[in-house]
């Protein structure tokens, strides 16, 4: 009896322990592929609105029915021709790209210029005065839009394309970034081009400019997605039809017996400039973006 005891007890002794090993081996490889399916998920989720938009663009005119329109089996420009000859459609896309880009313009301007204050000029109620600004982000957009309207009908600033926007150019967190990065810029470099004799001016635009490229280029992206994705405060100025940007005269449409297709093809050409503007600007946005990480 005694020697079966100790038999069993050595076979049990000699059996193959488990192997962690190769469990986290196998635990490794199935993390990278539930995280690819599962980012590949992801990415046709966010792809289909434009799939849809830009396939229901291109039906024939006839009625568009859901989710036939989705695998087409015939294809027509029709409504891209019938939104591009509208007289509307072509002035609200010049209205879009006038408010945008001087938009983009000023707003870097004003932004960079206040940074390079805040960073490296001294002065009485500097740190006061930055987090009064700081403190403007905690005030949510929609509750400035009264007193941003009545200021501006005072002015004579409604239906008008300065009355949209300069009230956008004054921007907070664009500033607050500019700042962040013109404080990294050596005081030396400055100090050499005072003692050459540069003036302010030339020393902002010479020295300091140059060296915030990637942020310009991240803070021109995001102002200019901003504003030509506006909608409220374009809403809100503009009463005439004539002065409509894109997004509040898509809006108009859909409220007009006017086909689907061709709502669908004018939001395709509202979607292409912002496309366009990120692919050239796509490498320092991904620098800008990963220099922020850094900081």
């Amino acid at each position: 009896m005694a020697a079966m005891l100790t038999d069993t007890t050595d076979r049990v002794d000699q059996a193959p322990a488990p192997a962690p090993e190769h469990a986290r081996r196998l635990r490794r490889r199935s993390s990278p592929r539930a995280m690819h399916l599962l980012l590949a998920l992801a990415a046709v989720i966010t792809i289909f609105p434009f799939y849809a938009m830009v396939v229901i663009s291109v039906q024939p005119g006839k009625a568009i029915t859901i989710p036939d329109a989705l695998f087409p089996s015939e294809i027509s420009f029709a409504a891209y021709e019938q939104a591009l000859d509208s007289q509307n459609i072509p002035q609200w896309a010049l209205n879009s790209a006038i408010y945008s880009i001087v938009s983009v313009v000023l707003v870097l301007l004003f932004a960079s210029m206040a940074g390079y204050a805040f960073a490296k000029k001294r002065f009485f109620g500097r740190e006061l005065i930055f987090w009064v600004f700081i403190a403007m982000l905690m005030i949510p957009y929609h509750l400035t839009i009264i007193p941003q309207y009545i200021i501006v009908r005072e002015l004579g600033g409604l239906n008008t394309m300065w009355g949209m926007i300069v009230p956008t150019i004054a921007n907070a967190q664009a500033m607050f970034l500019m700042r962040q990065f013109i404080q990294d810029v050596p005081d030396e470099i400055i100090d050499a081009a005072r003692i050459d004799g540069a003036g302010e001016f030339r020393v902002y635009w010479s020295i300091v400019l140059p060296q915030t490229k990637p942020i310009l280029a991240t803070l021109g992206t995001f102002v200019f997605l901003w504003h030509w994705n506006d909608f409220l405060w374009p809403l809100v100025s503009q009463q005439s039809p004539r002065n409509y940007v894109l997004t509040v005269g898509l809006k108009t449409l859909q409220e007009q017996e006017v086909p689907l297709a061709t709502i669908m093809a004018a939001a395709v050409v509202t979607f292409i400039p912002a496309l366009l503007v990120f692919i050239v600007l796509q490498r320092y946005f991904v620098r800008g973006v990963m220099m922020s990480g850094i900081k």
